[in-house]
């Protein structure tokens, strides 16, 4: 069994402001994200991004921030946020949901698209690629933050987190960060160049592959996670998580079909 490492939430505070190692992981990850994004429009010579580059990482950034904590709301505890409203503008205690979070960079990179004459695809299929290091990173952030444990379990690498009782838990928030940030960067970046480089496959099938891989990744690490106490299981085995994974890689198989044609 490993020892929980209690990292103080708090990375420092300026006066009466708490920096937290959770908004830290989101500043860095946007930070990567930009630096990548912008390498690969140099790359692929996509002009018409790069003048619409800031402004379209404003709409996203907004994007992921406000469709993160309304999936959360909506999906995981409406009832609580019903009766509780304020807080769900406390974003600093976490509570973002992924699905939530993707839906919001959708549409808000849609109407973005649409508005400025925008290829959709292609600007998906750049930025997509860079998702995974802001999830791992958010996973770690979660870490610190003792939230979202892992179930309980024999295995020698498990911990006993303050506040989930005596037993050891899977550090499942670990697993993630591993599988839907590493493991997926990976991937995706050693594709990045496959769709500007093959005429016969069209722009939006990294995005679809994204979505796929990210599903399969997620649907299998939520067997190591601890459901919501407030909604437990499903039909008596699957996570909201899985069900949400599950919609999310049918949705990536039927834009690679529409997308390709196969």
């Amino acid at each position: 069994m490993l020892s929980y490492p209690q990292i103080d939430p708090v990375a420092f505070t300026l006066g009466p402001i708490a920096v937290r190692w959770y908004g830290i992981m989101y500043i860095l990850g946007f930070g990567v994200a930009y630096g990548l994004v912008r390498y690969q429009i140099r790359l692929f010579g996509y002009r018409q991004l790069q003048e619409h580059f800031e402004n379209l990482n404003l709409v996203l950034i907004l994007g992921v921030i406000i469709g993160g904590r309304l999936g959360y709301v909506l999906f995981y505890n409406p009832l609580y946020f019903l009766q509780h409203p304020l807080q769900i503008f406390a974003t600093w205690q976490g509570g973002m949901s992924f699905h939530g979070g993707c839906l919001g960079v959708i549409l808000g990179g849609l109407f973005y698209s649409r508005k400025h004459q925008l290829d959709f695809w292609k600007a998906a299929d750049i930025y997509v690629v860079t998702v995974p290091i802001g999830l791992g990173l958010g996973r770690i952030g979660n870490f610190i933050n003792n939230e979202l444990h892992g179930r309980v379990t024999r295995v020698a690498w498990g911990m006993v987190f303050p506040g989930a009782g005596p037993l050891p838990r899977h550090p499942s928030q670990l697993y993630e960060a591993l599988l839907e940030g590493l493991v997926l960067f990976v991937i995706l970046w050693s594709c990045k160049s496959i769709p500007w480089k093959n005429p016969r496959l069209d722009h939006g099938t990294l995005f679809a592959l994204f979505l796929i891989l990210y599903g399969i990744f997620r649907f299998f690490v939520e067997f190591f996670r601890q459901p919501d106490a407030h909604i437990g299981y499903i039909w008596g085995f699957f996570t909201l998580g899985q069900i949400l994974c599950m919609a999310m890689i049918a949705a990536g198989l039927l834009l690679f079909k529409i997308r390709t044609g196969k």
